[in-house]
């Protein structure tokens, strides 16, 4: 996979090692906000090093071909949250799974709504998938109505899915097939 700067559209833009310092802080101030939405990490996750260290894991899964990670920019350019196209499966699967969160400062103005749109509009164009998934839980109407915005259907409940705020928790599965763009 190429390195990419989205056409026409400046909500995202790939991640890279000197967004750290600022995605740690996001992630520090908005610890209590993501809480519920998230796996429980370590303390190191949110410094300056840790954010390093998954900033570089998510770049080598990019360069062979596996994820899309982007940080989500706001109207002046500046990173509020962070988007992944992960899980990128070629050959007659061809499918990713989409995850993003948003500074609670930042939530309310589109930009969510408006990152999914051009990470959809990457995978459908750029790297040839058919069929992008996402996955909230039962209680985040929020995210669900960003996807619902963003042409994603409901098509199940997957049990105990995902461990987030320490306990396996239900998830309802959304999905965008690119015929239906």
């Amino acid at each position: 996979m190429t390195d990419f700067v989205p056409q026409g559209c400046d909500r995202i833009r790939l991640v890279e090692p000197g967004d750290a310092a600022t995605l740690a802080r996001l992630l520090q101030n908005n610890r209590d906000f993501l809480a519920p939405w998230e796996p429980l990490r370590s303390s190191s996750y949110v410094t300056t090093a840790g954010q390093l260290d998954d900033i570089d894991s998510a770049l080598d899964r990019h360069r062979h071909g596996q994820a899309m990670p982007f940080v989500i920019l706001d109207d002046a350019g500046a990173v509020a949250g962070r988007l992944t196209l992960s899980g990128i499966v070629k050959g007659p699967f061809q499918s990713c799974s989409m995850g993003y969160w948003l500074a609670e400062e930042r939530t309310g103005q589109g930009l969510a709504t408006q990152a999914v749109a051009a990470a959809i509009d990457h995978a459908f164009t750029e790297v040839g998938l058919h069929r992008v998934e996402a996955a909230t839980l039962l209680s985040n109407e929020t995210s669900q109505r960003v996807l619902a915005r963003n042409g994603f259907e409901k098509y199940g409940l997957a049990p105990r899915y995902l461990k987030i705020a320490g306990s396996w928790q239900d998830h309802l599965m959304f999905q965008r097939l690119r015929e239906d763009s």
